[in-house]
């Protein structure tokens, strides 16, 4: 990693303040994470012509003051967790306050390469509206799973009208989110190519739309690494490890999964095969279903990248 000039800002985010620190003049400034505090921190980051700003994801708190800052023209590196504790390691720190946090956030974005160019704006609410379908479905899923505590028919039938009071506004709230994304004309058209492809139903279509932008954009090695499908290497000196997948974005691997494993079933005739053939040569059902996984998101890729609907068999180059 080389050490940079490049002026930055770093933000450390809670849900009332944000700790500011600049590189590499260490100035500071702690404001509020409301609207006045934003255009306070704007001035203050303009004054010291700063362009680059790196904040660390969290939990949402950030979102109000990254959107704010874009708005304003600044260079925001929305960074990971785990990319500012890599640097920390890195750069042997090993203490933690806000200040130090915040100085930390900004040197780390002073080194980073060329950013991606910012998310779709429209994709944060669509996101958030996602996520509290995904809590109704953990929800019914619980109550599905306490049934089975219970024999007294009085309390199952509270509990079976719990989940089908929770099915109804889960499925109420996906055709919500369906129509909202549709009266996007580009969107519209994504989700109508991803959902072309055998074996991807609406719910994991929204998914690939909402939380995953760069499909059709990418390679298909890319795409994978940012789900969290590609194998990875464990191998040292003569030891020759199992290869394995790791990282990537959950909530999209969460919903492939499960669009996954019955299209590997019936429903996507290239997946039954490949299903077929893994689980045949010996490969246990977890890495054939993983597999199943990758070569879906593959085909999804390629519908999105071609700008046609899916075929029962996909051009040669975007084949395994």
């Amino acid at each position: 990693m080389n050490e940079t000039s490049t002026r930055t800002a770093g933000i450390d985010t809670s849900k009332k303040s944000l700790d500011v620190a600049t590189y590499p003049t260490s100035d500071r400034l702690r404001v509020a994470n409301a609207r006045d505090g934003h255009q306070e921190l704007v001035a203050w980051l303009s004054a010291r012509k700063i362009k680059r700003i790196g904040i660390e994801a969290s939990g949402g708190y950030e979102r109000a003051v990254v959107e704010y800052l874009r708005e304003q023209g600044f260079e925001v590196a929305l960074l990971q967790p785990r990319q500012v504790h890599a640097f920390a390691i890195y750069k042997l720190r090993r203490a933690k306050n806000d200040r130090i946090d915040a100085a930390l956030i900004a040197e780390c974005a002073a080194n980073l390469g060329d950013l991606h160019e910012p998310p779709d704006t429209r994709l944060a609410a669509f996101a958030e509206h996602l996520l509290f379908i995904e809590q109704l479905e953990y929800d019914i899923a619980h109550l599905k799973t306490r049934r089975e505590h219970f024999t007294t028919k009085r309390i199952l039938n509270q509990l079976k009208r719990d989940v089908q009071r929770l099915q109804r506004r889960r499925e109420a709230e996906l055709l919500l989110l369906q129509v909202v994304v549709c009266k996007h004309d580009d969107l519209a058209r994504r989700l109508e190519l991803i959902a072309s492809v055998d074996g991807i139903g609406i719910r994991t279509a929204l998914t690939l739309v909402i939380l995953l932008p760069e499909l059709g954009k990418v390679s298909r090695e890319q795409i994978s690494a940012l789900v969290g499908v590609a194998p990875y290497d464990d191998d040292s000196g003569e030891r020759t490890g199992e290869r394995h997948i790791a990282g990537g974005r959950s909530r999209v691997r969460r919903a492939l999964f499960n669009a996954a494993l019955p299209a590997s079933q019936r429903w996507n005739t290239a997946l039954v095969a490949l299903y077929g053939r893994l689980t045949n040569n010996g490969k246990a059902h977890r890495k054939a279903i993983i597999a199943c996984v990758r070569k879906l998101l593959i085909f999804a890729n390629a519908v999105v990248e071609r700008g046609t609907p899916w075929s029962k068999a996909p051009p040669a180059n975007h084949a395994a």
